[in-house]
């Protein structure tokens, strides 16, 4: 269906996807767990994963709401104070577009309804492992270049490498995991 040619390489960027795709806790049908395998077949060169790094799949209303969700979206809004000013154009938008929208199904939907089911980066380790995929860490050149953007913002973020995945966080919050696989 991809029509690959001989020689060519197929790369599958995750950027902010799986996490909206049903698992075992919603379905008997795994689909997130099938979409990984179903890829591995088509053998890739490399496969990236980019999510939110925080438990709102399995993780029980209270301490989602107030473990997970509160402690995580406290650090967002915090970066957000110390990089846009609150009039922002940009600032408001992301805030109605996307966090607000997030919280609340976040919080308010159940079952298939949810459809914002982030999991932390060793859940998606485990997935990509079982999947058949092995992990790629970035190389030296990649954080250094990395850490040298994120520290032009504000010297409040934070990037940590841990299993070969890249952290990206405000302060000691790691918000957001970035990973790649063969």
């Amino acid at each position: 269906m991809l029509d690959r040619r001989l020689g060519e390489a197929l790369v599958v960027n995750f950027a902010f996807q799986l996490h909206h795709m049903p698992d075992e806790s919603v379905s008997t049908v795994n689909q997130r767990d099938e979409l990984l395998r179903m890829v591995k077949g088509l053998g890739p060169k490399l496969v990236t994963v980019v999510e939110q790094d925080m438990n709102t799949n399995t993780a029980p209303f209270l301490p989602r709401l107030f473990m997970e969700v509160y402690n995580y979206y406290s650090a967002v809004f915090v970066s957000l104070d110390a990089t846009l000013p609150r009039d922002s154009t940009d600032r408001m938008n992301v805030e109605r577009q996307c966090l607000a929208r997030d919280i609340v199904n976040i919080v308010a939907c159940e079952g298939a309804d949810r459809i914002e089911r982030y999991e932390v980066a060793g859940k998606w380790r485990a997935r990509m492992t079982m999947a058949g995929f092995v992990s790629c860490p970035f190389s030296a050149n990649v954080n250094g270049s990395v850490r040298a953007l994120s520290g032009s913002y504000c010297d409040r973020y934070k990037i940590k490498e841990e299993s070969g995945a890249l952290c990206f966080g405000w302060e000691d919050k790691t918000l957001v995991v970035t990973s790649a696989w063969r």
